[in-house]
C-alpha cells in the first residue's frame, strides 16, 4: 500500500513539474515577442484605413515633436466617386480641428483639401507644410491646429513607439448633382508607427 501511494505522489509530482515547465516556456515567449500584439494591430488600422472611403489612409508616418506631442504625416485619397472637400480632422472624446499649419499661420483645412476623385494630398512637412500636432488625450490644445485625442504618442528615445488615435475621422463636405452635403468618416483607431 505504501508503494502504491509513493508512487502516485509520484506521478503527481511528475505532472505538475511538466504543466509548470510549459507555464514557464509560454510566459517566456510571450515576453520574447512583445511587440506582436501591436505589430498585429498596426497591421489591421493600415488594412482598414487604407480600404477606407471616400476618404483614404494611403501611407503615415509620425514624429515626435515633445513628450505628450507628434506630428503625423498622413497622405489622404479620395476613394469615392464625388468630389469632397475635408473640413475638420477628428479625435477620440469628440475632438476636432479644422486648421493647419503652413509654417508661419493656421490655415482652414477646407481651403488646402478639395480633392476630386481618386485624387491624393497629404498633412506633414513634405514637400508642402501642413501639419498639426496630436497631444495625449489628457493635454490641453494650445493652438487651432492640435488635436488633443491621442491615447499614446510618440516617444522621443528609440525605440519610438506608436501614435495611437481613437476615433479618428474626417468631417467633410461632399458635392453630389449639385449638391453639398456634410458627412462625418470615423472608423477604427489610427495607428501610425512613429520614426
Amino acid at each position: 500500500m505504501t508503494q502504491v501511494l509513493a508512487q502516485g505522489a509520484t506521478e503527481y509530482l511528475v505532472l505538475l513539474a511538466v504543466v509548470l515547465i510549459v507555464a514557464l516556456v509560454s510566459v517566456a515567449l510571450l515576453g520574447f515577442f512583445p511587440g506582436m500584439a501591436s505589430d498585429s494591430q498596426l497591421a489591421q488600422s493600415q488594412a482598414y484605413w487604407q480600404g477606407a472611403s471616400p476618404i483614404a489612409i494611403t501611407e503615415t508616418n509620425a514624429a515626435a515633436s515633445t513628450a505628450v506631442r507628434s506630428v503625423p504625416y498622413i497622405r489622404v485619397a479620395n476613394r469615392g466617386t464625388y468630389p469632397i472637400r475635408i473640413t475638420k480632422v477628428l479625435g477620440g472624446n469628440g475632438q476636432a480641428i479644422s486648421a493647419y499649419y503652413n509654417g508661419s499661420a493656421d490655415v482652414n483645412i477646407s481651403d488646402g483639401y478639395y480633392l476630386a476623385p481618386g485624387e491624393e494630398k497629404h498633412f506633414g512637412t513634405a514637400p508642402t507644410t501642413r501639419w498639426f500636432y496630436i497631444y495625449l488625450e489628457t493635454a490641453t490644445s494650445t493652438s487651432g491646429h492640435s488635436l488633443a485625442a491621442a491615447a499614446s504618442t510618440c516617444a522621443l528615445a528609440q525605440p519610438a513607439g506608436t501614435l495611437v488615435v481613437d476615433d479618428f475621422g474626417f468631417e467633410y463636405v461632399a458635392y453630389i448633382e449639385g449638391q453639398q452635403i456634410t458627412k462625418r468618416q470615423t472608423g477604427q483607431r489610427l495607428i501610425i508607427r512613429c520614426a
